[in-house]
């Protein structure tokens, strides 16, 4: 597991997710389809901050009552393991249901007790609730629908991967969100993203000036943009 320094965090929290996305395309560790949220769930708090933290998997089920206990309450033992993912952290729970979003994990109780145990972002293909509460506890949440109600919603089993959206990930992945939506970076260029998405948005606002000036010309254009590919062995 790659383990988030403090001062790596704060580097790529001057970061949006657009610019993680291309400095992670010019190391090709992965392919370009890959390592990201689709369009299945989107962010709910879009002004709020880049959030970076290790992953906390978990599955639930919503449409039928549990067949042990009641509730998420009833699995305080969740609590306990995502203190053994270290700081700061992003839950990331995939609603098994064939109809996912029939109710809510996370509501505003839920959101203060995940802020208490250092959780910076929910993420779920299911649904979320308490949105002005969630708000004002400072948990960002990224979510494929919404529903007024907490249903059944029960815990399955955590730990374990999870899908969401597209995006494949395990406990302790490193993932980063904005209002564009949820992605993993992995781990061996971790700590070279900010340096490469820095040089790669020097290059582009070189672009953005040159269309903006008296200078333009389509053939002036194409010179800067072929003087700023980036090419990595």
């Amino acid at each position: 597991m790659h383990v988030l320094d403090e001062g790596l965090a704060t580097a790529l929290s001057r970061l949006d997710g657009c610019a993680v996305a291309n400095a992670i395309e010019t190391f090709d560790v992965r392919l370009r389809n890959e390592g990201f949220t689709d369009g299945r769930i989107r962010c709910l708090f879009e002004r709020q901050p880049p959030v970076i933290g290790h992953a906390v998997t978990a599955r639930i089920r919503s449409s039928t009552p549990p067949p042990v206990g009641h509730n998420y309450v009833d699995r305080t033992d969740w609590w306990t393991y995502i203190g053994t993912v270290p700081a700061p952290r992003i839950v990331v729970v995939q609603d098994v249901d064939d109809c996912a979003g029939r109710g809510a994990l996370v509501g505003e109780v839920h959101a203060h007790i995940l802020r208490a145990l250092h959780c910076q972002a929910y993420a779920t293909n299911g649904a979320v609730r308490d949105l002005e509460g969630v708000s004002r506890a400072g948990l960002q949440l990224f979510a494929g629908s919404i529903s007024v109600s907490h249903a059944y919603v029960h815990i399955v089993d955590f730990g374990c991967p999870v899908e969401v959206a597209g995006l494949t990930v395990q406990s302790g992945d490193l993932l980063f969100g904005d209002c564009h939506g949820l992605q993993s970076i992995p781990p061996a260029i971790a700590s070279e993203i900010p340096r490469v998405a820095h040089e790669m948005q020097a290059r582009e606002q070189r672009v953005i000036d040159f269309c903006k000036s008296a200078e333009f010309s389509i053939d002036g254009l194409r010179a800067i943009i072929n003087g700023s590919r980036v090419h990595r062995t």
